[in-house]
């Protein structure tokens, strides 16, 4: 499985039009959030179209820049996985919008706890899905918010920034793949225990990335590839 892997556009359309080759050989796109341009909430949409058309197979959350409301937009064009667990070719995948409270100036600015929530339909389906260890082989995150101690959201002072409580909630459920954003000094690759993270950086600056995963034969899914890439 190719996956494209973009998030922080904030109302760029230039950039996704420079991305029709890799949206040709991926199997689907995962987006981190932020549609809109900071201050210019009403730039999501032609952003949401644009990637509408660029591909069938999209899996996205909102972001802090973007308008709450925008969720009904998103939802609308079944490209939503905030707060939703979808099944897609043996993958499980599912997201949660929005960055953590600081400094109030953006529109979608969420508790720690209220994030988290986002994956209780995770929770909900871990008896049937999880192993013995409570671990999901198949899973993808998807969350605006970084998690912590990772290079992905780090700044450049080397501070710290993520959330504590999305960190735990990757090495209780261990799934294969998550995708963030927000920080876009924190473009980076990590790894949680087994977990592959990736922050592609913002699209706005011309960064995105890319990932290739494999299922083995005890059909448990692994990230093969993971790449950071510049237009």
């Amino acid at each position: 499985m190719k996956f494209l892997v973009l998030s922080d556009i904030h109302g760029d359309l230039n950039n996704i039009e420079k991305l029709d080759p890799q949206f040709k050989e991926a199997d689907a796109v995962l987006f981190g959030g932020d549609f809109a341009l900071f201050e210019h909430e009403e730039t999501g949409k032609p952003v949401l179209d644009a990637l509408l058309k660029k591909h069938e197979n999209i899996f996205s959350v909102l972001g802090n820049c973007d308008n709450p409301d925008f969720i009904g937009d998103i939802e609308s064009a079944d490209v939503s996985v905030q707060g939703y667990l979808t099944f897609h070719e043996g993958i499980a995948i599912c997201g949660a919008g929005g960055g953590t409270k600081f400094t109030g100036t953006t529109p979608n600015e969420r508790e720690e706890d209220e994030i988290l929530s986002d994956f209780d339909v995770v929770e909900n389906s871990s008896e049937e899905c999880a192993d013995e260890n409570g671990h999901w082989s198949n899973l993808v995150l998807i969350m605006h918010n970084p998690p912590k101690e990772t290079k992905c959201d780090a700044l450049p002072n080397g501070i710290h920034v993520g959330s504590e409580k999305l960190r735990a909630y990757i090495e209780k459920r261990a799934p294969f793949l998550v995708v963030t954003g927000h920080i876009h000094e924190g473009t980076g690759i990590d790894e949680i225990g087994g977990t592959t993270v990736i922050n592609p950086g913002s699209l706005a600056e011309g960064k995105y990335g890319w990932v290739e995963a494999d299922k083995n034969s005890d059909g448990i899914w692994k990230v093969s590839k993971a790449e950071l890439r510049n237009l």
